[in-house]
C-alpha cells in the first residue's frame, strides 16, 4: 500500500473526510462540494497522527533535505508541524493568519534567522490562498521558504495555479483522486458516486448539472 493510499484510508476510517455526492456541503468560499474534510480529527488517533507525522518527515527529507526550520500555519498546521519538528530535531515556528494587534505585533512566532530554509506545514489545501499568505509573511521575516507540505489537497485548479504563480512546490501526503478511489475500494461509495466525485474534480462549477 502506498503512502497516499494509506493516509486516504485513515482519513476515511476515522471520518476526517465525509463524502456526500448526492447531498453536497457548502464551503465557506461558497463552493458547493460533495466532500468535507476536518483533519483536526486525526489528532485524536495516535496511530493516524503518527502515520501522518512519519509521512511528512519522509516527504520533507525527500523533497526538501536542506530544511532548517519547520513552520505550522495557525491553527491547523501547528500540531502537525510541532510533531514533525520534534521527529526531525529541528526548530519550530508558527505563522498567524494576521499580525497580533498588541504586544510586539508578531505574525511569525518563534526564532527565524534571515535566510533560514523553511518548510511550511498545512493540514488541507483548498484554494491555497491562506497558506500562501502565511508563506508571504514568513518571507517578509526573512525566511527562505522551500515549499509547503499538507496532509490532503482537493486538487482544485485555482490552488495549482496559485502555487505555480509564486513558483513554490506543494507536496501532499494524499490527494482527492487517491481518496475517492480508495473510498470506492473500501465500499464507502458506489460507482455512480465515484463518477459524481470525479466530475467535481474536473469542474467544480458545473458538477451537479
Amino acid at each position: 500500500m502506498t503512502l497516499a493510499t494509506q493516509i486516504a484510508s485513515h482519513l476515511l476510517e476515522i471520518e476526517a473526510v465525509y463524502l456526500r455526492p448526492n447531498a453536497p456541503f457548502r464551503w465557506a468560499s461558497g463552493i458547493q462540494s460533495p466532500i468535507y474534510t476536518d483533519n483536526r480529527v486525526t489528532l485524536a488517533y495516535p496511530n493516524v497522527r503518527n502515520a501522518i507525522a512519519e509521512g511528512f518527515v519522509a516527504k520533507i527529507q525527500g523533497y526538501f533535505p536542506e530544511v532548517e526550520v519547520i513552520a505550522g500555519t495557525a491553527t491547523a498546521g501547528i500540531p502537525h508541524g510541532a510533531l514533525i519538528a520534534d521527529k526531525m530535531a529541528l526548530p519550530f515556528a508558527y505563522i498567524r493568519s494576521k499580525p497580533k494587534t498588541h504586544g510586539a505585533g508578531n505574525q511569525v512566532e518563534g526564532r527565524i534567522q534571515k535566510g533560514q530554509k523553511m518548510v511550511v506545514v498545512e493540514d488541507l489545501i483548498s484554494t491555497g490562498d491562506s497558506v500562501l499568505e502565511a508563506v508571504a509573511a514568513a518571507q517578509k521575516e526573512g525566511a527562505e521558504v522551500l515549499g509547503v507540505v499538507a496532509i490532503f489537497t482537493y486538487e482544485l485548479a485555482k490552488a495549482s495555479q496559485a502555487f505555480e504563480g509564486v513558483n513554490l512546490p506543494l507536496v501532499t501526503l494524499t490527494t482527492y483522486s487517491h481518496l475517492i478511489h480508495q473510498a470506492k475500494a473500501m465500499g464507502y461509495i458506489d460507482q455512480k458516486g465515484l463518477e459524481l466525485l470525479e466530475k467535481f474534480k474536473s469542474n467544480q462549477e458545473t458538477w451537479q448539472d
